[in-house]
């Protein structure tokens, strides 16, 4: 398992408005997809909660291929950190285990996470990826540690 931030990795990088609003004038409303703007509301709470938040990538291996998969955030303060995902929902099986997918590939014990549009009661994967609904984890302040 390699995990790197992605900014030392030459591949494009992300950017993230503070003001969503702005964001949509800025791109004149034309690029009104709900889950890049979920990732960038979630990526400004993560700052306000005073985390240093980048992007990952880690290496899947596996005997004929080896591929690069993100990792939405990877979120450090002090001693803690987090790997986060963020997607509009997990309405199969089939987009859960491709949610997941990057975060299974950490080889490490920190929390791993993915947040959802829907509100929805917490839960855990069978890999103990625990699954959260973006109010529950913008009402509450200590939501990544539930």
């Amino acid at each position: 398992m390699i995990l790197r931030v992605k900014k030392y990795i030459q591949t494009s990088l992300k950017y993230y408005f503070t003001d969503v609003g702005l964001r949509n004038a800025r791109l004149n409303f034309r690029q009104q997809e709900e889950n890049h703007i979920m990732e960038n509301i979630v990526y400004n709470e993560l700052l306000v909660r005073g985390f240093n938040v980048d992007v990952g990538v880690v290496e899947a291996r596996n005997e004929k291929e080896r591929k690069h998969l993100e990792v939405d955030f990877v979120c450090n303060q002090g001693s803690k950190r987090y790997y986060i995902q963020v997607t509009l929902n997990l309405d199969t099986r089939e987009k859960t285990i491709q949610k997941s997918r990057s975060l299974n590939n950490i080889g490490d014990s920190f929390k791993k996470i993915i947040i959802v549009k829907d509100d929805i009661k917490l839960w855990r994967t069978e890999e103990g990826i625990l699954i959260i609904g973006i109010q529950e984890f913008l009402l509450n302040k200590n939501s990544l540690d539930l």
